[in-house]
């Protein structure tokens, strides 16, 4: 990997955790992140417990830009592949925040899709080459299924916020109907990852996320139970994955 990349991923890494940081603690825009959402309720959002999964992937980011410095990260093609898309998905990420926190919910919609189609390139460049060390199996391919994985739920919440708050009337389809068609959207994409890729990992942040949707929309049956089943099918795919590998019948990338 080019030096300037390890150093613009350090860059990008410590601007992203010092606006998060700041986002909160001033908080920008005079509220918490977790404040505006709470001002916009919808049938997607997890408990509060989930979000906690940040504190993960920060740590899992902060091992892949540590290990960019390092001898093998250095001579990694999986990192060399990432290229400079990791430094512009700290960009997005502190774009999404700033434009969240001044309550520019239809524009972060967009700075959302830029930061999932950022962290969708890195995810298929670095699933294109072959497994390598098992360094890169914690330090660069966990990290962003994890990351991946939560983003593509956080932009299902982000786009069901920003057209509640519009008065999106949903072509006349109930709220809760709307729910469980995002939530089938959701388990589509996990599904892909996991068969297509063998990841494990992204699979369980899905569970996760449908777990806690499940958990904060106890008023709504319906929402609630989907999230369950749905979860409930991404445990027995994950174990169907698991025990290919165990068999030796075929790789699986759990990391």
């Amino acid at each position: 990997m080019k030096r300037i990349y390890a150093w613009l991923n350090l860059i990008g890494f410590v601007g992203m955790i010092i606006v998060n940081f700041l986002a909160n603690k001033l908080p920008i825009g005079g509220k918490t992140t977790g404040e505006i959402s709470g001002q916009h309720p919808v049938l997607v959002t997890p408990a509060g417990y989930a979000f906690s999964i940040w504190s993960i992937i920060y740590m899992l980011l902060f091992l892949f830009v540590i290990y960019g410095f390092t001898k093998d990260g250095r001579a990694s093609s999986r990192v060399s592949a990432i290229g400079v898309f990791f430094f512009l998905s700290c960009l997005f990420n502190i774009g999404w925040l700033l434009l969240w926190h001044y309550e520019q919910l239809t524009s972060s919609v967009f700075m959302m899709f830029a930061l999932l189609i950022t962290l969708g390139i890195v995810y298929g460049n670095i699933n294109r080459t072959q497994p390598a060390r098992q360094a890169e199996r914690w330090s660069v391919r966990l990290p962003f299924s994890i990351y991946l994985g939560w983003i593509c739920v956080a932009t299902i919440v982000n786009v069901a916020v920003a057209l509640s708050a519009g008065g999106w009337d949903g072509f006349g389809l109930a709220d809760t109907m709307w729910a469980i068609i995002m939530l089938g959207i959701a388990t589509v994409v996990a599904l892909a990852m996991g068969l297509w890729y063998r990841d494990v990992a992204s699979m369980l942040v899905f569970i996760w996320a449908f777990i806690a949707i499940g958990i904060k929309q106890q008023a709504y049956p319906e929402v609630a139970y989907t999230s369950y089943a749905l979860a409930a099918l991404l445990v027995l795919v994950a174990l169907f994955i698991v025990v290919k590998m165990v068999k030796g019948t075929e790789e699986v990338k759990i990391v």
